[in-house]
């Protein structure tokens, strides 16, 4: 899912610092990066994490979907004389990017890049008037497929789950009206009508288009499913002993992590009002606190940190279990490939 991202903190090309990582410290003490290991870093974005592994000692395999991030970060590479593999993927596909022996360490850093929002033509964000894009592969259905030809019903769903948004009737059955007049084609159109609709009252600390631009951004680069699929992946991945670490922005992502935690914890099946039908291996057992967030002097530094949540997990010798999707709850939202051009 998801590029990242946050993890990124300076210029791929060496240059000046732009981005702050998030967690970096935790990140660090979770994955134990050391001469000899080769950790993936699945959100590489300007560099961030990978910048700190690769100078701990470890080797990198970093990964992003933008084929910005990965145009930017190829003067990086050629810096670290071949320690650093940047790959132009999806973070789902990780185990397909995994060294024969497998990995020693996998870091995701979920939500979208800052560098992304700051650049107006991505359409990210409604504080700068760019297209209604909101793409981080730059490829495949945006925003504004969604939002000019998707059901009234389902605009109404996606709002609703993926972003949290109480008013979401509203909002969808007044952007049918105004579509059928003339097709929404910037961020400011989409979010000038919400602030139409849903005003901004006294005591909101948000304005009203930011639920309907996650709910938009989530849905459009399937950031949830692509989540889940590079948790599997990274349990197929990882050898023995290596570690697992997430980092999440959102409550969503964070209530994915935990549940696949702790589904991948051993605990035998069967409720308690039946008798056990088996006892299941533990695939992953837990590195430190179930969950770590930032302190107050990181939140205060970073406004960034103040909602994110570290969850790591330490792969044991069990066999990869199987990918159930059903595990996470998900619900059936809009095809994506039906809404496109």
């Amino acid at each position: 899912m998801v590029a990242n991202p946050g993890g990124g903190s300076t210029e791929a090309g060496g240059g000046p610092v732009r981005h702050i990582p998030v967690l970096l410290k935790e990140v660090l003490a979770a994955l134990e990066p050391s001469s000899g290991k080769v950790i993936l870093d699945g959100t590489f974005g300007a560099g961030g994490y990978t910048s700190a592994i690769l100078d701990a000692g470890a080797d990198v395999i970093a990964l992003d979907r933008d084929p910005t991030a990965i145009a930017a970060g190829q003067a990086f590479v050629a810096k670290h004389g071949g320690r650093l593999k940047l790959i132009h993927s999806r973070f789902s596909a990780l185990a397909d990017h995994a060294p024969e022996g497998g990995l020693d360490g996998v870091v995701l850093d979920i939500g979208v890049s800052s560098m992304q929002i700051d650049e107006a033509e991505r359409g990210f964000s409604f504080q700068k008037n760019g297209p209604l894009d909101m793409r981080m592969s730059a490829a495949g259905v945006s925003a504004a497929d969604v939002v000019n030809r998707a059901k009234v019903a389902d605009l109404i769903r996606i709002f609703h789950y993926l972003g949290e948004e109480n008013q979401a009737p509203r909002i969808a059955h007044a952007i049918d009206k105004h579509r059928a007049e003339k097709p929404f084609e910037t961020t400011r159109d989409l979010a000038g009508l919400i602030e139409l609709v849903t005003p901004r009252k006294m005591k909101d600390k948000i304005h009203p288009a930011t639920r309907v631009f996650q709910a938009l951004r989530i849905f459009v680069n399937d950031e949830l499913g692509e989540l889940a699929q590079a948790l599997f992946a990274a349990e197929r991945a990882l050898k023995p002993g290596g570690r697992l670490v997430v980092v999440t922005f959102h409550s969503l992502e964070d209530r994915i992590v935990k549940k696949f935690f702790s589904d991948r914890a051993g605990k035998a099946s069967g409720s308690r009002h039946l008798p056990i039908a088996h006892e299941r291996a533990a695939t992953f057992e837990p590195v430190g606190k179930s969950m770590v967030s930032a302190g107050e002097e990181e939140a205060q530094a970073n406004p960034r940190a103040r909602s994110a949540k570290l969850r790591a997990g330490q792969r044991t010798a069990a066999p990869a279990e199987a990918e159930d999707m059903s595990l996470f709850g998900f619900p059936n939202l809009a095809s994506l490939g039906k809404l496109g051009a």
